[in-house]
């Protein structure tokens, strides 16, 4: 016969992305990978997929306010493999999983094994709803920006200070708003002092010779 663990399963249906016939070739694929013993590790190592417990990590050192160990777990999953799209994908997702287990009710719905279900809801406790709200917004910014960034590294890195900044109390309220920067025309328009009260006439006359008349 064939043993397989709840958390293992969930893996294998969200690899399949709802298709029963995609669901069924995985499930024998890691079948026949793992003898009949289909556990949650051997899973999501034949299948390449992302250990919760790194979304987790991720997400104590977030709460922490902990910059440093955020970029070192970056740097781990990297090393493992994993592509940048996939890991900004996935801490959106993780967030929104969150979320829903704020609620007892609706944490009903989430469809993984009872030890997981079980840490999203601690975890929940920890999290305000504006919190992960915020944080959802961050990381579906990164996941759109992702393809189109130049240094995409750099891209996730700043996305997870950004994240680590929604918990500080330090960067709250005003102080907030003291830190943030100014939009270009802002800085550009005519209510400020210095450079950009050059005018064009002025610009034209310290530029060009005078023509005789």
């Amino acid at each position: 016969g064939i043993n397989a663990e709840p958390e293992a399963l969930n893996v294998i249906a969200q690899k399949a992305d709802g298709g029963m016939r995609d669901a069924l070739s995985v499930f024998d694929q890691t079948a026949s990978y793992t003898q009949g013993n289909i556990t949650y590790n051997a899973v999501i190592e034949n299948l390449n997929v992302l250990d919760y417990e790194y979304y987790f990590r991720l997400t104590d050192a977030i709460l922490s306010v902990d910059v440093v160990n955020c970029l070192l777990i970056l740097n781990d999953i990297l090393n493992r493999g994993f592509e940048g799209q996939y890991i900004i994908s996935g801490i959106a997702s993780h967030f929104r999983d969150i979320l829903v287990c704020k609620d007892v009710k609706s944490a009903e719905l989430f469809e993984v094994g009872a030890s997981i279900r079980e840490r999203y809801i601690e975890t929940a406790k920890r999290c305000s709803n504006t919190f992960l709200y915020d944080a959802i917004e961050l990381a579906n910014e990164c996941d759109l920006n992702y393809r189109l960034s130049k240094n995409r590294r750099l891209l996730l890195e700043i996305t997870l200070i950004k994240l680590c900044q929604l918990n500080d109390p330090k960067q709250t309220g005003e102080n907030k708003k003291k830190t943030a920067l100014k939009p270009i025309e802002n800085i550009a328009s005519p209510e400020k002092k210095g450079v950009s009260e050059i005018t064009v006439s002025e610009i034209n006359t310290s530029g060009k010779k005078d023509t005789p008349t």
